[in-house]
Formats: C-alpha cells, structure tokens, sequence
C-alpha cells in the first residue's frame, strides 16, 4: 500500500459526505430557506468544532496563533458560507449528481491552477500535460453526466 492511499480515501470519503450533506442542507433550504440554512449549517459545526476542542481536547494547542496567519486564511469562513449557499440552491434545482459533477470539476481546474502556481503556500506542483489531458476528459464525463 502506498502512502498516499489513506489520504486518498480519506479525500474520496469527503467527496462522499459532501453529497450526502449537500443533499441534507437543500432539504433543509426548503423548509427555511436558502441563507437560514447556511446560517443552521455553520452553528452546528461551529457547536461541534466547539465541544471537540474545549471538551474532547482534539485540537493541536495552537489557536493562540491565530494572529500570526496571513490575511487571506481568513476568507475561509466566507467562502465556506458561499459553498454552503451554493450548494443548497443549485442541488435541488439540478439534481445531486449534476451539482456535484460541477463542483468537482470547477475544483479540479482551480486545484489545478492552485497547484500550479503554488497559491496560499502550498507547494508547487506542476500542471502536466497528462493532468490537462485529464481535467479534460473529466470535464466531457460531466458534460455526459449533465447532458439530458
């Protein structure tokens, strides 16, 4: 087994509970609406990422850091609210497989670029023509997936 396998199933099991939480907030959106579900959204995680750092103790111990990240860590919150959002009022007008189709690949062209050019700290890691040749035949998966 090589090393990346775990972190690789681990990667595939998030793809799979984000179509399934993606599925429960659009239920949810339905009955209280678009950003109210967002809103119920983010207070049950932030509940749930409150009792696994103060009561359980999982964190690493470093939240005083928090003035020492750089700015744009911060437009994660926002961009979750947005994905949060999105999620919910595109899947019930479209279907979970074809939501989830196009997010998965606006996340591959933009991984891709990310990688690329190392954005946000991470490391570089070239865009090959094997990983465009990819990129590509996923995006015509989806337009076979989303053709009706």
């Amino acid at each position: 087994m090589t090393p990346e396998i775990l972190p690789l199933a681990i990667a595939a099991l998030a793809g799979i509970i984000m179509a399934i939480q993606g599925s429960i907030n659009s239920a949810l959106g339905k009955v209280i609406g678009l950003w109210e579900a967002t809103l119920v959204v983010h207070v049950v995680g932030l509940l749930l990422v409150t009792v696994l750092l103060f009561v359980c103790r999982l964190g690493d111990g470093c939240l005083a850091n928090i003035s020492h990240v750089p700015w744009y860590t911060y437009l994660g919150g926002i961009l979750g609210v947005l994905i949060v959002y999105g999620v919910v009022s595109t899947m019930p007008k479209v279907g979970v497989a074809p939501a989830t189709t196009a997010i998965i690949v606006g996340q591959v062209f933009t991984a891709g670029l990310v990688d690329h050019f190392g954005l946000f700290g991470m490391e570089k890691i070239p865009f090959s023509l094997w990983n465009v040749l990819g990129t590509l035949l996923m995006a015509g998966g989806a337009w076979l997936i989303l053709k009706q």
